[in-house]
């Protein structure tokens, strides 16, 4: 395994510094294409991304750049429109002629982008907690596999707050859908009785949520004791713990977890009565550890003391720093050689451990659960050592007995029990 230290320290966090070639004479810079959308509902999660490569890229060039050569970012604006990523994707790739692109949210996003990103080869960064059961050669997952958010919140809930009902609440797209299938075998497989299970769904904006809030209550009505789990993304978070705090429903009363809801999400809300709510995330901007104090006074120097960090941000910093070390060890931005030599890389990660990129294209990293404060920020109530992340779920009979290995199989769908690749392309 390749385990660099960056030699400067502020520095180093924001852009691998640490083997940058010698500086030589280039005609083209290396282009970083930013796939993330500036405008739109989801605009309020991912711009924050934007900035945050943008950042990395300007420490890096500081740093000496790469290969001798500048950064140079390409941001383009999906605008929360999903078949707009394709496009976007292959603008990028054909128009830009970009070396990797770092970008989307949503797994519908990812996935219109997919087809493109395997038709040309392209590698893209996908710094989101997305519902698994999917692989791809193209695409290095730095974001969260349910097995490193979905399933830990659960057994958080089943373990020591005692929930007894799950109301599973999302968005109406392909990461809640998927996630809430696992979800559902999972509890039952605990135990759960089916009727004991509120699954709902709602589109990308919602604002009005008195009746299904009602509904979450109503499940409570026999004195069991009710969680929601939440798959809700973008603005509509707003709008749904807005309705918690009319009803007066407190943390106590029936706790949530968040998967979409972060510093950033929190910032543009009045978080007095959601103290005591919590997020399962792999990173909190709370973390303590110096790498995340240099981060966090390195973000908060450039962009603004009301700027905040968050879990997505994390991952792009992890994807960028390995992807700096993976080129700088293949000594080309091509994207094949590059892919090899991602395999085994290492990078410290900002709550005190080290991320490691594993054969199936996802990263070894901590499961943190945070309780929402006051000041929108979290408390970290509960964190795991590094969790390998799992493409194949456990809990879906399809899935069981898939495994993904892109170092030694070559394969993202290989079937255990006959030995066979069932394909190559991602099931998009």
């Amino acid at each position: 395994m390749t385990f660099k230290i960056p030699a400067l320290a502020v520095t180093a966090l924001l852009g691998t510094t640490v083997m940058a070639a010698a500086a030589s004479d280039c005609v083209d810079p290396i282009k970083v294409g930013v796939l993330h959308s500036l405008s739109g509902t989801m605009a309020i999660s991912e711009t924050t991304l934007k900035d945050t490569m943008e950042l990395l890229i300007e420490n890096q060039n500081a740093a000496g750049g790469l290969l001798g050569c500048e950064i140079e970012a390409v941001v383009v604006d999906p605008a929360s429109d999903w078949p707009l990523f394709a496009e976007k994707a292959r603008e990028l790739l054909t128009v830009s002629e970009v070396d990797v692109i770092f970008g989307s949210w949503t797994s519908v996003s990812r996935k219109s982008a997919l087809p493109v990103l395997e038709e040309l080869n392209g590698l893209m960064f996908y710094p989101v907690q997305y519902e698994g059961e999917e692989s791809s050669r193209n695409v290095f997952y730095t974001g969260a596999a349910p097995n490193q958010q979905a399933i830990p919140a659960t057994d958080y809930f089943l373990e020591e707050l005692g929930v007894e009902k799950f109301a599973l609440l999302g968005t109406d797209y392909v990461y809640p859908r998927t996630t809430n299938n696992i979800l559902e075998a999972y509890l039952i497989d605990k135990g759960i009785a089916p009727e004991d299970i509120f699954v709902n769904y709602t589109p990308f904006g919602q604002s009005d949520w008195a009746t299904i809030v009602a509904d979450v209550v109503a499940l409570g009505a026999d004195g069991k004791q009710v969680g929601v789990i939440s798959t809700i993304n973008g603005d509509a978070n707003i709008g749904f713990y807005k309705e918690l705090a009319a009803a007066g429903i407190s943390a106590d009363d029936i706790p949530v977890v968040a998967f979409s809801v972060g510093e950033e999400e929190l910032s543009g809300l009045d978080t007095s009565n959601l103290v005591g709510h919590l997020a399962a995330w792999n990173y909190f901007q709370s973390a303590e550890s110096e790498l995340n104090d240099e981060w966090v006074a390195a973000w908060k120097a450039k962009m603004g003391e009301d700027r905040v960090t968050n879990d997505p941000m994390e991952a792009h910093y992890i994807g960028f720093n390995m992807w700096v070390n993976a080129v700088t060890d293949a000594g080309t931005t091509d994207v094949d050689a590059v892919r090899e030599a991602m395999y085994g890389q290492e990078f410290p990660n900002l709550t005190g451990g080290t991320a490691v990129m594993l054969p199936n294209n996802h990263l070894a990293k901590p499961v943190l659960i945070g309780e929402i404060t006051a000041d929108g920020q979290f408390d970290i109530i509960s964190q795991t050592t590094e969790v390998p992340g799992d493409a194949w779920t456990d809990y879906l009979p399809e899935s069981a007995a898939l495994v993904s290995d892109w170092q030694t199989l070559g394969c993202g769908m290989y079937n255990t029990e006959t030995e066979t690749c069932v394909q190559l392309t991602s099931n998009y």
